[in-house]
């Protein structure tokens, strides 16, 4: 699911706004793949993201990885808003 960074908080924590405009906590990182190689990249409120939510609690989640749009796909995303 696409999300939207609003807050950076401690720890590794972010709260993101999400395409239905309910907002969850997220870590960023997961524990395979490209992201635990070190290729962490610091996010910052406004960045998009994919954002993977656990079944058990849709509060929170993991964020998969930065979403890079094309010019004016941003509107498109339907996570406009404040």
């Amino acid at each position: 699911m696409k999300a939207k960074v609003v807050d950076q908080l401690p720890n590794g924590l972010y709260r993101v706004r999400l395409e239905n405009q309910h907002e969850a906590l997220a870590h960023a990182g997961g524990t395979a793949g490209a992201n635990s190689a070190g290729n962490f990249v610091r996010l910052s409120p406004g960045d998009l993201v994919e954002v993977e939510l656990s079944p058990l609690d849709p509060t929170r989640g993991r964020i998969r990885n930065r979403v890079t749009f094309a010019a004016g796909a941003k509107s498109a995303a339907g996570i406009e808003g404040s």
